[in-house]
């Protein structure tokens, strides 16, 4: 037990600091009042990276950084979580700092555009302060600023074409973080931010690649993804999409540097078919004997494209497979709504199906 004549100086300390502050500001976390909530997710749409991130997707009132090489799918990455805030009931924004957003592509990846928050702002500035500003409205559930490389600093903006300007667009990244931090946890919005890749120069040993920005964002970010392409998907001879593998480089909220690998198609976005079918053979959920899948005894297709096709045509098998790979995992399942009776909420398996058929 604490010594009372401690327990008293911690009490007048606690009321006189709430006195100034206003009540909350200092917290026993075992109070009635819990200072750390439960981490919940807004999914990533590919369930692999979503298991592989630990809590069913990127956490709500964090930072989350996506990067990499040119064309890797960074934009489709972040406009997949996009949908899936929507899709959740959630306000979405997109700051296209890049000035590049193809509306038509967001449509097809399952972003209602129509209630999509868009901003094109001018300078780095205008893009960070309108980030705030959504955030402290606490109306927003997600904001994506696309990208960092495109912050330009107004002093830049204003200067000449070939004027030195050393480490603004860092100073001006430190700053925002700053700001941003703790509002964005307080609203428990999640705040995207995607960012290219440069190249140190006179790097002899280690990796000499880097982002843009200066170093605040790789201490902020709660969560780092490293997206690249890794091959191309062939129809014949046209390349449909690309093989692309994620690497979860940081991870504050689950154990890091765990690789997934999907594949994003031309004009859809990522396979979620493919990517449940990957990774239910991997996790014997669904069985591979030669060039058949089979899920619950029953063949449902030959090679992988044919399964994929066969997944796709009957959503309620691929729910099934889904809502199994959550539970092997340990994961609650993002986006789910509060309040649905978990018959409901999870689908039937094909083996129940067949038993309330002949119960009929």
């Amino acid at each position: 037990m604490a010594n009372p004549e401690k327990e008293k100086a911690i009490e007048l300390a606690v009321s006189a600091i709430e006195k100034q502050f206003g009540k909350g500001a200092v917290m026993r976390l075992g109070s009635d009042e819990p200072l750390v909530q439960d981490i919940s997710a807004i999914s990533s749409g590919s369930v692999s990276l979503d298991l592989a991130l630990g809590v069913g997707g990127i956490p709500r009132g964090r930072i989350v950084e996506i990067y990499g090489p040119e064309s890797s799918g960074k934009t489709t990455l972040a406009l997949h979580m996009v949908a899936e805030s929507q899709k959740a009931g959630g306000v979405a924004a997109f700051i296209d700092a890049e000035h590049a957003l193809d509306v038509g592509y967001a449509r097809k990846l399952g972003v209602r555009t129509e209630d999509l928050l868009i901003s094109q702002p001018d300078t780095g500035e205008q893009a960070l302060e309108i980030c705030e500003m959504l955030v402290r409205s606490g109306a927003v559930d997600l904001i994506v600023i696309d990208s960092v490389a495109a912050l330009v600093p107004r002093a830049e903006l204003e200067g000449e074409m070939g004027d030195q300007h050393m480490g603004l667009q860092a100073r001006l990244m430190s700053q925002a973080l700053r700001k941003l931090t703790a509002t964005i946890s307080k609203a428990n919005a999640t705040v995207i931010f995607i960012n290219q890749i440069r190249m140190k120069i006179g790097v002899m040993f280690g990796n000499p690649e880097t982002t843009t920005g200066g170093n605040a964002l790789k201490f902020y970010a709660s969560q780092r993804l490293d997206i690249r392409r890794v091959g191309a998907i062939k129809d014949g001879e046209t390349v449909i999409g690309n093989r692309t593998r994620v690497k979860v480089v940081k991870n504050k909220v689950a154990p890091p540097f765990r690789e997934v690998e999907f594949d994003i198609l031309y004009g859809q976005g990522i396979s979620r078919e493919g990517d449940l079918l990957d990774l239910a053979v991997e996790n014997n959920i669904v069985e591979k004997s030669g060039a058949w899948f089979s899920y619950g005894g029953e063949r449902i297709g030959q090679g992988r494209e044919n399964a994929r096709d066969f997944l796709k045509l009957h959503p309620g098998i691929l729910a099934d497979v889904e809502s199994k790979l959550y539970e092997k995992f340990g994961v609650v399942r993002p986006n789910q709504p509060a309040g649905i009776p978990a018959d409901l909420a999870q689908p039937a398996s094909l083996e129940e199906k067949r038993r309330a058929k002949a119960a009929k």
